[in-house]
């Protein structure tokens, strides 16, 4: 079927959505760099608490380190935790779920 678009261009609409051939694959690793995410926060805040050791000759600013590495893979989870939410009640507004939503109102 040809359609035109806003500018009158004539296009060739496609009924069969394809999806990317790697989809799920991507999706894979986007779940999967969370958990790379959390260790690589904590390394890097040892490794902040190790130098401000090293350099001051201070024990406790490894502890400082190790808790400024926790909190940014604790903020890291909590970012991820809001884009998963944001995905879900964008899906639950689709109308293909309709039937679904309904029931949940009675």
């Amino acid at each position: 079927m040809v359609v035109q678009n806003s500018k009158g261009v004539k296009m060739q609409e496609n009924k069969e959505t394809t999806e990317p051939k790697y989809k799920k694959t991507v999706e894979g690793l986007d779940q999967l760099s969370l958990g790379i995410s959390i260790a690589v926060a904590i390394l890097i805040g040892v490794g902040i608490g190790f130098g401000l050791k090293a350099l001051f000759g201070q024990p406790w600013l490894l502890w400082v380190g190790v808790f400024w590495g926790v909190g940014a893979a604790v903020s890291n989870v909590y970012k991820a935790y809001k884009k998963q939410k944001h995905e879900l009640d964008e899906l639950a507004k689709d109308p293909r779920y309709s039937r679904m939503n309904q029931g949940d109102n009675n």
